[in-house]
């Protein structure tokens, strides 16, 4: 019976670790998907978790990049917040086939409604057409509390290594395949891309069981030798 607590007490610590470990890495402010097309329309909604306890999230801005200006903004209503939404001239105007844009959105700001403590709230906004010549756009971000506090999401995320600590919702402008062709050109590569990317994540996923297995026999060996 002891074993059996002890085993118990093992397993519930390391899944509790997991999950720590999981929700740190999903605790900030993020852009949903975090790929677009350049060039096109897309709809991006910002997920805002409440990390803290004993406070909710009351306000949430957005401040859309001033260097890439976009044309056309429109936000979904979401129960029990209010948006306001904020327009600056632009230093250089963005020209299309149809007009000239002097003014684009800088900044959405949703209020009013509150994000309790272990929930989430997403924040749908259209936004086009993404621009041609960046291929990121980073959205900084701030999170009021109803205790006062603000956390401001605004670090550059860079391109890979190590994640900030408050990193800026970061939307990643990848361009479509040119054509379906390109994909079937080698069959017999994609099929073997295919299966090697199967095979990777099974072996990960092996790798990563084991490893969890290796520590809770660790664990128990070391507590049947401090009880002999």
């Amino acid at each position: 019976m002891r074993m059996s607590q002890r085993a118990a007490a093992i397993s519930g610590l390391a899944a509790l670790a997991v999950t720590f470990a999981a929700t740190a890495a999903s605790a900030h402010v993020t852009a949903n998907p975090s790929t677009a097309e350049p060039g096109s329309y897309s709809k991006v909604s910002f997920r805002v978790p409440n990390e803290e306890q004993g406070t909710d999230t009351t306000k949430l801005k957005i401040e859309l990049p001033a260097d890439h200006p976009i044309a056309s903004v429109s936000v979904r209503p979401v129960p029990g917040w209010t948006v306001k939404v904020t327009e600056a001239k632009l230093a250089t105007p963005i020209k299309s086939d149809d007009a000239e844009t002097t003014k684009a959105v800088s900044t959405i700001t949703w209020s009013g409604g509150k994000i309790v403590p272990g929930q989430f709230q997403e924040f749908d906004v259209s936004m086009g057409p993404l621009p041609t010549n960046t291929d990121r756009l980073m959205f900084k971000a701030e999170q009021t509390y109803s205790n006062g506090d603000v956390v401001k999401w605004d670090q550059d995320p860079g391109n890979g290594g190590q994640e900030p600590e408050h990193p800026a919702p970061t939307l990643h402008l990848v361009a479509a395949a040119k054509d379906a062709s390109a994909k079937v050109a080698v069959p017999g590569r994609a099929a073997a891309s295919s299966d090697d990317d199967g095979t990777a994540r099974l072996l990960g996923g092996l790798g990563l069981a084991a490893g969890v297995v290796g520590i809770l026999f660790g664990l128990y060996g070391l507590t049947r030798k401090r009880a002999s």
